[in-house]
């Protein structure tokens, strides 16, 4: 290797025993000096609301089995898949919890696992959702990815890819994700210090910490507190009136809310929160900035910026896993996101009246976006029609006369 050309077109590195190079992120303490994980994280308000609003969102999008055919897709119904996909994952839960614990795993931990149940035909028959935090993925010595996840009782269980549904969220080896709460760990922690620090002040009556100052020396300063703390300390003395003898006097030292911006921070932190998972402030409940014009195109671009990402990152995973060679070739998952983006009443009859009019669109082309039953061929539920001054560019040049 002492041909500099050599180690500059080097062949690319062969897998090793762990799945990436790239540097890991722990959870652990933060610059405001408070622990962050998964589970104290989940615990700020700003960060449940946006978990659950993401991940009930998805839940609750429906998910299909589609057969690729000559005519176009359709639901493949008689799929053994479709009924584990769309209704019943396995015998304990329903597919709406299945994809809300996912994506919560998602969100929260940066991966999600479901470990596969086929049966002797290789015909997959549940899914069962797999802690991510339990969960290691190494490599063996050919280089195969495998799957090791410790169970409640301390065993340890091998699982071949084949076995796990594994929907990696954002990572740098394409294998495994990150956790968005270890990576911002720092403004996290600092809402949970916010939060921290608010209640210990009301805890204490919304009084403010001090220092007594004697003007004599004190013989027992620890009986001095003690008995301070106990008849003007906590929310239960509040309000009560302090007696102070021999000259002592009470210095505030701590610094007033309005100048810490306690509530300023708070609002930062929501905003700051919000932003990692990428939602709009008002669906956590934070209307400060929200108007009639704009929270509607708000709620569109969540869905659009949002929610599709992670539909497609889950659509794509499915498909991988989940199907053998040759299935791929016809079938695959997909979420329905129409419900998510009709937008308002109006503005979605506006669109069907140019589709109309314009001779795209039939009636029960229309009808079936919206859920409603068709209407009859022989009532021309399935016509095209169009305006009666619109006629083809060549039928035009026929009607001018020489």
């Amino acid at each position: 290797m002492n041909n500099p050309i050599a180690r500059l077109f080097r062949s690319r590195d062969k897998p090793q025993n762990n799945v990436s190079a790239a540097p890991t992120f722990y959870f652990g303490s933060s610059g405001s000096g408070k622990s962050v994980t998964a589970r104290t994280a989940i615990q700020v308000s700003a960060v449940y609301a946006c978990v659950r609003v993401i991940a009930e969102t998805v839940a609750s999008l429906p998910l299909h089995l589609y057969e690729s055919t000559d005519s176009g897709s359709v639901k493949a119904v008689g799929h053994p898949l479709y009924r584990v996909l769309h209704d019943e994952p396995n015998a304990e839960m329903t597919s709406f919890i299945l994809r809300e614990v996912m994506l919560a795993h998602l969100l929260l931990w940066g991966n999600a696992y479901c470990q596969i149940i086929r049966t002797g035909r290789n015909q997959i028959t549940q899914l069962y959702p797999l802690l991510p935090d339990r969960m290691e993925v190494d490599r063996d010595s050919h280089g195969s990815l495998v799957y090791t996840y410790t169970t409640t009782d301390g065993k340890t269980v091998k699982l071949a890819p084949e076995e796990v549904l594994h929907v990696p969220g954002l990572g740098f080896d394409g294998i495994m994700g990150y956790s968005p709460i270890a990576l911002e760990r720092n403004a996290i922690g600092l809402g949970i210090a916010a939060e921290e620090y608010g209640s210990k002040f009301f805890a204490n009556g919304a009084t403010p910490s001090g220092v007594l100052t004697h003007p004599n020396t004190v013989k027992s300063p620890k009986a001095l507190r003690e008995s301070w703390n106990a008849a003007h300390g906590g929310s239960v003395n509040s309000g009560k009136v302090a007696i102070l003898e021999e000259g002592m006097k009470f210095e505030r030292i701590s610094m007033p809310n309005n100048e810490a911006q306690f509530l300023e921070t708070r609002k930062f932190q929501v905003s700051e929160i919000c932003r990692i998972f990428r939602v709009p402030p008002h669906l956590v409940g934070d209307l400060e900035h929200a108007t009639f014009s704009n929270i509607e195109h708000q709620s569109i671009s969540f869905g659009v910026h949002t929610i599709r990402p992670w539909l497609v990152r889950i659509e794509q995973s499915m498909n991988r896993a989940l199907f053998s060679k040759t299935e791929k070739e016809r079938f695959f998952v997909r979420f329905n996101m129409d419900g998510l983006l009709r937008g308002a009443y109006k503005e979605r009859m506006e669109g069907y009246a140019i589709a109309r009019q314009n001779g795209w669109m039939s009636a029960n082309d229309i009808r079936e976006l919206e859920n409603l039953n068709p209407i009859p061929e022989n009532e021309g539920g399935f016509a095209y029609l169009c305006n009666g001054n619109m006629v083809p560019i060549t039928e035009a040049r026929k009607e001018i006369p020489d």
